[in-house]
Protein backbone atom coordinates (compact mmCIF):
# COMPACT_ATOMS: atom_id res chain seq x y z
CA UNK A 1 0.00 0.00 0.00
CA UNK A 2 1.66 3.26 -1.03
CA UNK A 3 1.60 6.36 0.86
CA UNK A 4 0.12 9.57 0.09
CA UNK A 5 2.01 11.04 -2.75
CA UNK A 6 3.28 14.68 -3.15
CA UNK A 7 3.59 16.11 -6.77
CA UNK A 8 6.89 17.77 -7.60
CA UNK A 9 6.93 21.13 -7.00
CA UNK A 10 6.01 23.22 -10.08
CA UNK A 11 7.88 26.33 -11.22
CA UNK A 12 7.83 28.16 -14.48
CA UNK A 13 9.51 27.18 -16.92
CA UNK A 14 13.12 29.34 -18.00
CA UNK A 15 12.97 31.15 -21.56
CA UNK A 16 15.85 30.52 -23.65
CA UNK A 17 17.13 33.13 -25.67
CA UNK A 18 18.53 31.94 -28.75
CA UNK A 19 21.08 34.28 -28.79
CA UNK A 20 23.38 34.64 -31.61
CA UNK A 21 26.40 31.59 -30.69
CA UNK A 22 24.31 29.97 -28.27
CA UNK A 23 23.80 26.12 -28.21
CA UNK A 24 20.24 26.60 -28.15
CA UNK A 25 20.31 28.43 -31.53
CA UNK A 26 21.94 26.75 -33.37
CA UNK A 27 20.12 23.59 -32.18
CA UNK A 28 16.64 25.16 -33.46
CA UNK A 29 18.42 26.33 -36.96
CA UNK A 30 19.27 22.70 -38.00
CA UNK A 31 15.87 21.25 -36.70
CA UNK A 32 13.81 24.13 -38.98
CA UNK A 33 16.56 23.05 -42.38
CA UNK A 34 15.60 19.41 -41.40
CA UNK A 35 11.56 20.30 -40.60
CA UNK A 36 11.62 22.22 -43.92
CA UNK A 37 12.62 19.97 -45.96
CA UNK A 38 10.85 17.19 -44.88
CA UNK A 39 7.12 16.33 -46.35
CA UNK A 40 5.03 15.23 -43.21
CA UNK A 41 2.16 13.21 -43.94
CA UNK A 42 -0.43 13.61 -41.09
CA UNK A 43 -2.86 11.04 -40.25
CA UNK A 44 -5.86 10.21 -37.89
CA UNK A 45 -5.05 8.75 -34.48
CA UNK A 46 -8.25 7.02 -33.28
CA UNK A 47 -7.69 4.45 -30.43
CA UNK A 48 -4.46 4.46 -30.72
CA UNK A 49 -4.24 3.77 -34.75
CA UNK A 50 -2.96 5.50 -37.27
CA UNK A 51 -6.22 6.09 -39.74
CA UNK A 52 -6.21 7.63 -43.81
CA UNK A 53 -9.02 9.08 -45.05
CA UNK A 54 -7.38 10.53 -48.92
CA UNK A 55 -9.21 13.31 -48.22
CA UNK A 56 -6.29 15.80 -47.99
CA UNK A 57 -5.44 19.23 -46.85
CA UNK A 58 -2.15 21.28 -47.39
CA UNK A 59 0.20 22.06 -44.75
CA UNK A 60 1.69 25.35 -46.44
CA UNK A 61 4.60 27.95 -44.73
CA UNK A 62 2.39 31.37 -44.00
CA UNK A 63 6.02 33.06 -44.90
CA UNK A 64 6.65 31.21 -47.80
CA UNK A 65 3.40 29.34 -48.67
CA UNK A 66 4.20 27.76 -52.04
CA UNK A 67 6.48 26.02 -49.69
CA UNK A 68 3.93 22.79 -48.62
CA UNK A 69 5.01 21.42 -45.52
CA UNK A 70 3.38 18.15 -46.35
CA UNK A 71 -0.58 17.12 -45.58
CA UNK A 72 -3.15 15.76 -43.69
CA UNK A 73 -5.92 13.39 -43.79
CA UNK A 74 -9.15 15.10 -42.85
CA UNK A 75 -12.06 13.25 -40.85
CA UNK A 76 -15.67 13.67 -41.15
CA UNK A 77 -19.00 11.78 -39.58
CA UNK A 78 -17.75 7.83 -40.05
CA UNK A 79 -14.20 8.91 -37.97
CA UNK A 80 -16.03 11.11 -35.41
CA UNK A 81 -18.34 8.01 -34.91
CA UNK A 82 -14.88 5.75 -34.58
CA UNK A 83 -13.27 8.47 -32.04
CA UNK A 84 -16.08 8.71 -29.83
CA UNK A 85 -16.18 4.42 -29.70
CA UNK A 86 -12.63 4.66 -28.77
CA UNK A 87 -12.97 7.64 -26.21
CA UNK A 88 -15.93 5.46 -24.68
CA UNK A 89 -14.03 2.24 -25.19
CA UNK A 90 -10.99 3.87 -23.45
CA UNK A 91 -13.17 5.26 -20.67
CA UNK A 92 -13.26 3.02 -17.68
CA UNK A 93 -9.36 2.02 -17.42
CA UNK A 94 -8.79 5.22 -18.20
CA UNK A 95 -11.14 6.70 -15.30
CA UNK A 96 -10.08 3.43 -12.57
CA UNK A 97 -6.42 5.08 -13.02
CA UNK A 98 -5.43 6.70 -9.95
CA UNK A 99 -4.92 10.10 -10.61
CA UNK A 100 -1.18 10.25 -9.67
CA UNK A 101 -0.83 6.98 -12.81
CA UNK A 102 -2.40 9.55 -14.87
CA UNK A 103 -0.90 12.84 -13.51
CA UNK A 104 2.96 11.08 -14.15
CA UNK A 105 2.34 10.87 -18.09
CA UNK A 106 1.87 14.03 -18.45
CA UNK A 107 4.96 14.95 -15.89
CA UNK A 108 6.87 12.70 -18.66
CA UNK A 109 5.37 14.89 -21.75
CA UNK A 110 6.65 17.67 -19.74
CA UNK A 111 10.15 16.67 -19.31
CA UNK A 112 10.19 15.54 -22.69
CA UNK A 113 8.78 18.86 -23.90
CA UNK A 114 11.33 20.43 -21.87
CA UNK A 115 14.72 18.26 -23.40
CA UNK A 116 14.62 15.91 -26.32
CA UNK A 117 11.37 17.36 -27.90
CA UNK A 118 11.46 21.17 -27.33
CA UNK A 119 13.24 21.83 -30.78
CA UNK A 120 11.24 19.55 -32.93
CA UNK A 121 7.82 21.47 -31.42
CA UNK A 122 9.52 24.80 -31.68
CA UNK A 123 10.24 24.00 -35.20
CA UNK A 124 6.97 23.05 -35.76
CA UNK A 125 5.00 26.29 -34.72
CA UNK A 126 7.28 28.40 -36.04
CA UNK A 127 7.01 26.74 -39.73
CA UNK A 128 3.39 26.19 -39.80
CA UNK A 129 2.24 28.64 -37.86
CA UNK A 130 4.99 31.76 -38.72
CA UNK A 131 5.85 32.31 -35.02
CA UNK A 132 9.67 33.71 -34.47
CA UNK A 133 11.60 32.22 -32.01
CA UNK A 134 10.96 33.95 -29.45
CA UNK A 135 6.95 33.47 -29.94
CA UNK A 136 7.10 29.64 -30.50
CA UNK A 137 9.91 29.46 -27.04
CA UNK A 138 6.89 31.15 -25.22
CA UNK A 139 4.17 29.64 -26.40
CA UNK A 140 5.55 25.98 -27.75
CA UNK A 141 7.92 25.40 -25.25
CA UNK A 142 7.51 27.22 -21.96
CA UNK A 143 3.84 28.00 -21.37
CA UNK A 144 2.89 24.04 -22.49
CA UNK A 145 5.53 22.70 -20.12
CA UNK A 146 4.01 25.27 -17.82
CA UNK A 147 0.35 23.73 -18.03
CA UNK A 148 1.55 20.26 -18.11
CA UNK A 149 3.46 20.52 -14.67
CA UNK A 150 1.04 23.27 -13.12
CA UNK A 151 -2.29 21.31 -13.71
CA UNK A 152 -0.84 18.60 -11.87
CA UNK A 153 -0.07 20.46 -9.26
CA UNK A 154 -3.19 22.18 -8.76
CA UNK A 155 -5.23 18.74 -9.50
CA UNK A 156 -3.13 17.31 -6.23
CA UNK A 157 -4.78 20.71 -4.44
CA UNK A 158 -7.94 19.59 -5.63
CA UNK A 159 -7.97 15.99 -4.26
CA UNK A 160 -6.86 17.45 -0.72
CA UNK A 161 -10.18 19.22 -0.86
CA UNK A 162 -12.46 17.09 1.73
CA UNK A 163 -15.49 18.08 3.88
CA UNK A 164 -15.45 18.00 7.77
CA UNK A 165 -16.90 15.01 9.36
CA UNK A 166 -19.28 15.34 12.87
CA UNK A 167 -18.76 12.84 15.64
CA UNK A 168 -19.61 8.98 14.89
CA UNK A 169 -19.68 10.33 10.94
CA UNK A 170 -16.43 9.62 8.23
CA UNK A 171 -17.68 12.56 5.34
CA UNK A 172 -15.30 11.87 2.19
CA UNK A 173 -15.48 13.50 -1.58
CA UNK A 174 -14.43 11.88 -4.41
CA UNK A 175 -13.53 13.67 -7.67
CA UNK A 176 -14.72 11.69 -11.12
CA UNK A 177 -14.20 11.97 -14.55
CA UNK A 178 -17.68 13.83 -16.64
CA UNK A 179 -20.21 11.02 -17.21
CA UNK A 180 -19.08 10.74 -21.12
CA UNK A 181 -16.61 12.30 -23.69
CA UNK A 182 -15.19 15.67 -23.85
CA UNK A 183 -14.97 17.42 -27.52
CA UNK A 184 -11.59 20.08 -27.33
CA UNK A 185 -11.48 22.33 -30.10
CA UNK A 186 -8.31 24.11 -30.40
CA UNK A 187 -6.99 27.27 -32.17
CA UNK A 188 -3.86 27.66 -34.52
CA UNK A 189 -2.52 30.48 -32.61
CA UNK A 190 -1.11 28.74 -29.63
CA UNK A 191 0.49 25.66 -29.44
CA UNK A 192 0.18 25.56 -25.59
CA UNK A 193 -3.71 25.84 -25.64
CA UNK A 194 -3.50 23.11 -28.31
CA UNK A 195 -1.71 20.86 -26.21
CA UNK A 196 -3.46 22.22 -22.95
CA UNK A 197 -7.83 21.94 -24.27
CA UNK A 198 -7.00 17.65 -24.77
CA UNK A 199 -4.85 17.44 -21.76
CA UNK A 200 -6.47 19.36 -18.96
CA UNK A 201 -9.70 16.87 -19.12
CA UNK A 202 -7.39 13.77 -19.65
CA UNK A 203 -5.64 14.94 -16.77
CA UNK A 204 -8.93 14.76 -14.61
CA UNK A 205 -9.42 11.10 -16.24
CA UNK A 206 -11.91 12.14 -19.11
CA UNK A 207 -10.91 10.64 -22.46
CA UNK A 208 -11.30 13.20 -25.69
CA UNK A 209 -11.93 14.10 -29.12
CA UNK A 210 -9.38 16.58 -30.42
CA UNK A 211 -9.96 18.60 -32.99
CA UNK A 212 -7.06 20.76 -33.69
CA UNK A 213 -7.21 24.04 -36.44
CA UNK A 214 -6.32 23.08 -39.74
CA UNK A 215 -3.88 25.60 -39.87
CA UNK A 216 -2.13 24.44 -37.11
CA UNK A 217 -2.16 20.57 -38.04
CA UNK A 218 1.89 19.90 -38.20
CA UNK A 219 2.54 21.51 -34.58
CA UNK A 220 -0.46 19.20 -33.02
CA UNK A 221 0.66 16.14 -34.97
CA UNK A 222 3.79 16.23 -33.11
CA UNK A 223 2.34 16.92 -29.72
CA UNK A 224 0.01 14.03 -30.25
CA UNK A 225 3.17 12.11 -31.16
CA UNK A 226 4.83 13.23 -27.60
CA UNK A 227 1.60 12.44 -25.62
CA UNK A 228 2.38 9.08 -26.93
CA UNK A 229 5.89 8.94 -26.51
CA UNK A 230 5.40 9.91 -22.77
CA UNK A 231 2.95 6.70 -22.55
CA UNK A 232 -0.91 8.25 -22.91
CA UNK A 233 -3.10 4.61 -23.47
CA UNK A 234 -4.84 4.33 -26.92
CA UNK A 235 -8.26 6.32 -27.12
CA UNK A 236 -7.46 8.27 -23.90
CA UNK A 237 -7.17 11.54 -26.48
CA UNK A 238 -8.24 10.87 -30.69
CA UNK A 239 -6.53 12.97 -33.05
CA UNK A 240 -9.28 14.25 -35.52
CA UNK A 241 -8.34 17.11 -37.98
CA UNK A 242 -11.29 18.23 -40.15
CA UNK A 243 -13.38 20.84 -41.28
CA UNK A 244 -15.00 22.78 -38.22
CA UNK A 245 -18.27 21.68 -39.65
CA UNK A 246 -18.16 18.07 -40.92
CA UNK A 247 -16.47 16.95 -37.33
CA UNK A 248 -17.87 19.50 -34.72
CA UNK A 249 -21.59 18.84 -36.13
CA UNK A 250 -20.80 15.25 -36.11
CA UNK A 251 -19.49 15.29 -32.57
CA UNK A 252 -22.27 17.57 -31.36
CA UNK A 253 -24.32 14.99 -32.42
CA UNK A 254 -23.11 12.72 -29.76
CA UNK A 255 -25.49 11.75 -26.47
CA UNK A 256 -22.34 11.02 -24.50
CA UNK A 257 -20.89 14.49 -25.24
CA UNK A 258 -20.05 15.53 -21.69
CA UNK A 259 -18.30 18.85 -22.17
CA UNK A 260 -16.40 21.04 -25.30
CA UNK A 261 -13.34 22.61 -24.20
CA UNK A 262 -12.78 25.16 -26.72
CA UNK A 263 -10.77 28.18 -27.66
CA UNK A 264 -11.72 30.25 -31.01
CA UNK A 265 -13.88 32.86 -32.61
CA UNK A 266 -16.83 34.07 -30.81
CA UNK A 267 -19.05 33.36 -33.02
CA UNK A 268 -18.31 29.70 -33.43
CA UNK A 269 -18.73 28.86 -29.85
CA UNK A 270 -21.86 30.93 -30.03
CA UNK A 271 -22.77 28.07 -32.52
CA UNK A 272 -21.63 25.44 -30.66
CA UNK A 273 -23.67 26.90 -27.82
CA UNK A 274 -27.09 27.48 -29.43
CA UNK A 275 -26.32 23.61 -30.90
CA UNK A 276 -26.26 21.99 -27.80
CA UNK A 277 -28.99 24.03 -26.42
CA UNK A 278 -31.30 23.37 -29.01
CA UNK A 279 -30.68 19.42 -28.94
CA UNK A 280 -30.59 19.28 -24.72
CA UNK A 281 -32.73 16.75 -24.40
CA UNK A 282 -30.78 14.31 -26.81
CA UNK A 283 -27.56 14.02 -23.90
CA UNK A 284 -27.27 12.20 -21.57
CA UNK A 285 -26.11 14.77 -19.10
CA UNK A 286 -26.02 18.71 -19.49
CA UNK A 287 -22.53 19.35 -21.43
CA UNK A 288 -20.45 21.33 -20.00
CA UNK A 289 -19.07 24.42 -22.40
CA UNK A 290 -15.70 26.07 -21.64
CA UNK A 291 -14.66 28.27 -23.76
CA UNK A 292 -12.09 31.51 -24.45
CA UNK A 293 -13.32 33.53 -27.70
CA UNK A 294 -12.27 36.84 -28.93
CA UNK A 295 -10.96 40.43 -27.56
CA UNK A 296 -11.39 43.87 -28.21
CA UNK A 297 -7.69 44.37 -25.81
CA UNK A 298 -7.26 48.03 -24.73
CA UNK A 299 -4.91 49.65 -23.53
CA UNK A 300 -5.71 53.32 -21.40
CA UNK A 301 -2.91 55.69 -21.53
CA UNK A 302 -3.57 58.59 -18.52
CA UNK A 303 -1.94 61.95 -18.39
CA UNK A 304 0.52 61.13 -15.74
CA UNK A 305 1.77 57.61 -17.62
CA UNK A 306 5.52 57.44 -19.03
CA UNK A 307 5.16 57.71 -22.48
CA UNK A 308 8.19 55.27 -23.74
CA UNK A 309 6.72 52.43 -21.50
CA UNK A 310 3.64 53.23 -23.25
CA UNK A 311 4.99 52.92 -27.00
CA UNK A 312 7.08 49.61 -26.14
CA UNK A 313 3.91 48.13 -24.58
CA UNK A 314 1.62 49.06 -27.79
CA UNK A 315 4.17 47.62 -30.28
CA UNK A 316 4.86 44.82 -28.26
CA UNK A 317 1.57 43.97 -27.27
CA UNK A 318 -0.18 45.01 -30.90
CA UNK A 319 2.63 43.38 -33.33
CA UNK A 320 4.40 40.51 -31.49
CA UNK A 321 2.89 37.38 -33.57
CA UNK A 322 1.53 39.83 -36.06
CA UNK A 323 -1.45 40.91 -33.62
CA UNK A 324 -2.74 37.08 -33.53
CA UNK A 325 -3.31 36.95 -29.97
CA UNK A 326 -6.94 37.41 -28.34
CA UNK A 327 -5.26 39.22 -25.68
CA UNK A 328 -3.41 41.58 -28.45
CA UNK A 329 -3.66 45.30 -27.84
CA UNK A 330 -5.88 46.23 -30.24
CA UNK A 331 -7.20 50.01 -29.09
CA UNK A 332 -5.65 52.58 -27.21
CA UNK A 333 -6.76 55.76 -25.67
CA UNK A 334 -4.18 58.17 -25.42
CA UNK A 335 -4.74 61.97 -24.18
CA UNK A 336 -3.64 64.61 -25.96
CA UNK A 337 -1.10 65.86 -23.78
CA UNK A 338 0.97 63.08 -24.50
CA UNK A 339 -0.23 62.06 -28.12
CA UNK A 340 3.08 63.83 -29.40
CA UNK A 341 5.56 62.26 -27.72
CA UNK A 342 3.53 58.70 -28.06
CA UNK A 343 3.30 59.20 -31.88
CA UNK A 344 6.75 59.75 -32.18
CA UNK A 345 8.09 56.65 -30.84
CA UNK A 346 5.21 54.35 -31.99
CA UNK A 347 5.23 55.57 -35.75
CA UNK A 348 9.47 55.36 -35.80
CA UNK A 349 9.44 51.70 -34.20
CA UNK A 350 6.25 50.80 -36.90
CA UNK A 351 9.12 51.80 -39.64
CA UNK A 352 11.86 50.15 -37.85
CA UNK A 353 9.80 46.68 -37.58
CA UNK A 354 11.47 43.96 -39.84
CA UNK A 355 8.59 41.37 -41.25
CA UNK A 356 9.51 38.17 -43.18
CA UNK A 357 10.83 34.61 -43.29
CA UNK A 358 10.39 33.73 -39.38
CA UNK A 359 13.59 31.46 -40.08
CA UNK A 360 15.61 34.68 -40.39
CA UNK A 361 15.83 35.51 -36.82
CA UNK A 362 16.38 39.12 -37.29
CA UNK A 363 12.49 39.34 -38.14
CA UNK A 364 10.26 40.67 -35.11
CA UNK A 365 7.10 39.61 -36.93
CA UNK A 366 6.06 36.82 -39.49
CA UNK A 367 2.96 36.52 -41.95
CA UNK A 368 -0.57 36.32 -40.80
CA UNK A 369 -1.71 32.66 -40.59
CA UNK A 370 -3.48 31.99 -44.11
CA UNK A 371 -4.61 33.80 -47.44
CA UNK A 372 -7.80 34.70 -45.83
CA UNK A 373 -6.74 36.63 -43.16
CA UNK A 374 -4.19 38.37 -45.01
CA UNK A 375 -7.42 39.22 -47.81
CA UNK A 376 -9.57 40.36 -44.72
CA UNK A 377 -6.83 42.21 -43.19
CA UNK A 378 -5.62 44.28 -46.28
CA UNK A 379 -9.46 44.88 -46.58
CA UNK A 380 -9.89 46.57 -43.43
CA UNK A 381 -6.28 48.54 -44.35
CA UNK A 382 -7.35 49.56 -47.75
CA UNK A 383 -10.89 50.28 -46.00
CA UNK A 384 -9.21 52.84 -43.40
CA UNK A 385 -7.49 54.34 -46.37
CA UNK A 386 -10.54 55.34 -47.96
CA UNK A 387 -11.53 56.99 -44.89
CA UNK A 388 -9.03 59.19 -44.55
CA UNK A 389 -10.55 62.49 -43.49
CA UNK A 390 -13.97 60.99 -42.68
CA UNK A 391 -13.67 59.09 -39.83
CA UNK A 392 -9.92 58.28 -40.13
CA UNK A 393 -7.19 60.87 -39.06
CA UNK A 394 -4.13 59.25 -40.39
CA UNK A 395 -2.50 55.85 -40.77
CA UNK A 396 1.00 54.71 -39.88
CA UNK A 397 2.18 51.30 -41.74
CA UNK A 398 -0.05 49.33 -43.14
CA UNK A 399 1.84 47.69 -46.26
CA UNK A 400 0.61 44.20 -47.59
CA UNK A 401 2.23 41.92 -49.78
CA UNK A 402 1.70 38.17 -50.62
CA UNK A 403 4.03 37.27 -53.54
CA UNK A 404 5.98 35.54 -50.92
CA UNK A 405 3.74 35.24 -47.85
CA UNK A 406 0.86 36.77 -46.28
CA UNK A 407 2.61 39.75 -45.18
CA UNK A 408 0.90 42.09 -43.58
CA UNK A 409 3.03 45.05 -41.72
CA UNK A 410 2.23 46.55 -38.43
CA UNK A 411 -0.90 49.25 -38.83
CA UNK A 412 -2.09 52.05 -36.70
CA UNK A 413 -4.97 53.87 -37.56
CA UNK A 414 -5.80 56.78 -35.46
CA UNK A 415 -9.94 57.43 -35.36
CA UNK A 416 -11.97 60.16 -34.94
CA UNK A 417 -14.64 58.64 -33.59
CA UNK A 418 -14.53 56.69 -30.52
CA UNK A 419 -17.44 54.60 -31.80
CA UNK A 420 -15.40 53.62 -34.92
CA UNK A 421 -15.41 49.64 -36.01
CA UNK A 422 -11.86 49.86 -35.64
CA UNK A 423 -12.55 50.26 -32.20
CA UNK A 424 -15.47 48.10 -31.90
CA UNK A 425 -14.79 44.78 -33.87
CA UNK A 426 -11.82 42.11 -33.72
CA UNK A 427 -9.82 41.54 -36.64
CA UNK A 428 -7.18 39.12 -35.63
CA UNK A 429 -4.36 41.14 -37.15
CA UNK A 430 -1.66 43.88 -36.38
CA UNK A 431 -3.97 46.87 -36.34
CA UNK A 432 -4.10 48.98 -33.52
CA UNK A 433 -6.49 51.33 -33.60
CA UNK A 434 -6.14 54.86 -31.48
CA UNK A 435 -8.47 57.08 -30.14
CA UNK A 436 -6.88 60.41 -28.75
CA UNK A 437 -8.85 62.20 -26.08
CA UNK A 438 -8.77 65.39 -24.33
CA UNK A 439 -6.77 65.22 -21.17
CA UNK A 440 -9.18 66.72 -18.98
CA UNK A 441 -12.08 64.43 -19.80
CA UNK A 442 -10.49 61.44 -18.42
CA UNK A 443 -13.55 60.01 -16.94
CA UNK A 444 -15.69 60.10 -20.29
CA UNK A 445 -12.69 57.79 -22.02
CA UNK A 446 -12.78 55.35 -19.13
CA UNK A 447 -16.44 55.27 -20.26
CA UNK A 448 -15.90 54.56 -23.55
CA UNK A 449 -13.20 52.36 -23.05
CA UNK A 450 -15.85 50.11 -21.15
CA UNK A 451 -18.42 49.77 -23.14
CA UNK A 452 -17.71 50.47 -26.64
CA UNK A 453 -16.45 46.97 -27.65
CA UNK A 454 -18.99 43.37 -26.77
CA UNK A 455 -15.71 41.78 -25.16
CA UNK A 456 -13.91 41.22 -21.54
CA UNK A 457 -10.65 39.60 -22.05
CA UNK A 458 -7.31 42.23 -21.64
CA UNK A 459 -6.95 45.71 -21.03
CA UNK A 460 -4.19 47.72 -19.53
CA UNK A 461 -3.92 50.86 -17.77
CA UNK A 462 -1.07 53.13 -17.98
CA UNK A 463 -0.07 56.03 -14.89
CA UNK A 464 1.98 56.63 -12.27
CA UNK A 465 -0.85 58.75 -10.41
CA UNK A 466 -1.80 56.15 -8.14
CA UNK A 467 -5.13 57.45 -7.63
CA UNK A 468 -5.42 56.79 -11.40
CA UNK A 469 -4.83 53.60 -11.41
CA UNK A 470 -7.43 52.60 -8.74
CA UNK A 471 -10.09 54.07 -10.76
CA UNK A 472 -9.75 53.02 -13.82
CA UNK A 473 -9.47 49.45 -12.10
CA UNK A 474 -12.71 50.73 -10.47
CA UNK A 475 -13.96 51.72 -13.72
CA UNK A 476 -12.64 48.92 -16.09
CA UNK A 477 -13.54 46.13 -13.37
CA UNK A 478 -15.89 44.08 -15.86
CA UNK A 479 -14.17 44.84 -19.36
CA UNK A 480 -11.35 42.55 -18.86
CA UNK A 481 -10.44 39.47 -17.07
CA UNK A 482 -6.88 40.04 -17.01
CA UNK A 483 -5.97 43.21 -16.13
CA UNK A 484 -2.36 45.23 -16.21
CA UNK A 485 -0.79 47.88 -14.60
CA UNK A 486 1.96 49.44 -16.60
CA UNK A 487 2.62 46.63 -18.89
CA UNK A 488 1.31 45.05 -21.63
CA UNK A 489 -1.84 43.06 -21.91
CA UNK A 490 -0.38 39.96 -23.49
CA UNK A 491 1.95 36.96 -22.12
CA UNK A 492 -0.23 35.57 -19.11
CA UNK A 493 2.18 33.02 -17.45
CA UNK A 494 0.92 29.66 -15.97
CA UNK A 495 0.21 29.97 -12.66
CA UNK A 496 0.78 33.69 -11.88
CA UNK A 497 -1.39 35.30 -14.35
CA UNK A 498 -4.48 32.49 -15.00
CA UNK A 499 -6.27 33.61 -18.61
CA UNK A 500 -9.55 34.36 -19.21
CA UNK A 501 -12.40 37.11 -20.18
CA UNK A 502 -16.31 36.91 -20.23
CA UNK A 503 -18.56 38.92 -21.85
CA UNK A 504 -18.53 37.93 -25.62
CA UNK A 505 -14.60 36.71 -24.57
CA UNK A 506 -15.91 33.64 -23.56
CA UNK A 507 -17.01 31.63 -20.14
CA UNK A 508 -13.95 33.17 -17.82
CA UNK A 509 -12.44 29.85 -16.27
CA UNK A 510 -9.33 30.44 -16.38
CA UNK A 511 -7.20 28.16 -17.90
CA UNK A 512 -3.92 27.55 -16.18
CA UNK A 513 -5.45 27.76 -12.35
CA UNK A 514 -7.67 24.89 -10.83
CA UNK A 515 -10.63 26.59 -12.09
CA UNK A 516 -10.74 24.86 -15.20
CA UNK A 517 -9.76 21.38 -13.95
CA UNK A 518 -13.08 21.79 -11.97
CA UNK A 519 -15.12 22.14 -15.13
CA UNK A 520 -13.64 18.76 -15.67
CA UNK A 521 -14.48 16.96 -12.44
CA UNK A 522 -18.04 15.70 -11.01
CA UNK A 523 -17.79 15.45 -7.31
CA UNK A 524 -19.34 12.81 -5.70
CA UNK A 525 -20.16 13.08 -1.63
CA UNK A 526 -20.03 9.63 0.78
CA UNK A 527 -21.30 9.64 4.06
CA UNK A 528 -20.58 7.15 6.24
CA UNK A 529 -22.40 6.49 9.58
CA UNK A 530 -20.29 4.24 12.04
CA UNK A 531 -23.32 3.38 14.61
CA UNK A 532 -26.48 4.32 12.62
CA UNK A 533 -29.75 5.10 14.51
CA UNK A 534 -32.24 2.05 15.30
CA UNK A 535 -35.57 3.54 15.76
CA UNK A 536 -37.14 6.24 13.73
CA UNK A 537 -38.55 8.93 16.44
CA UNK A 538 -36.73 12.21 17.97
CA UNK A 539 -36.77 13.11 21.56
CA UNK A 540 -39.29 16.14 21.13
CA UNK A 541 -41.82 13.76 20.18
CA UNK A 542 -41.46 12.31 23.80
CA UNK A 543 -44.66 13.27 26.06
CA UNK A 544 -43.86 15.77 28.66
Amino acid sequence: MSGRSHVPTPTNEPVKGYAPGSPERAALKRELDRQAATHVEVPLRIGGQAFSTGVLGEMRMPHDHQHILGTYHRGGAAEVAWAVEAARAARPAWAAMPWEARAAIFLRAAALLAGPWRDRVNAATMLGQSKTAHQAEIDAACELIDFLNFNVHFLAGIMDGQPSSSPGVWNRQEYRPLDGFVFAVTPFNFTSIAGNLPTAPALCGNTVVWKPASAAVLSAHVLMELLEEAGLPPGVINFLPGSGAEVGDAVLAQPDLAGVHFTGGTDTFRGIWQRVGSQIDHYRQFPRLVGETGGKGFVFVHPSADPDAVVTALVRGAFEYQGQKCSAASRAYIPDTLWPQVREGLFAAIESIAVGDVRDFRNFMGAVIEESAYRRLSGVIEDARRRLGAGIVEIAGGRCDDSVGWFVEPTVAVVSDPHDRLMREEFFGPLLSVYVYDADGVEEALALCESTAPYALTGAVFARDRAAVDRASEVLRFAAGNFYVNDKPTGAVVGQQPFGGSRASGTNDKAGSPLNLLRWLSPRVTKETFDPPKAYGYPFMTEA
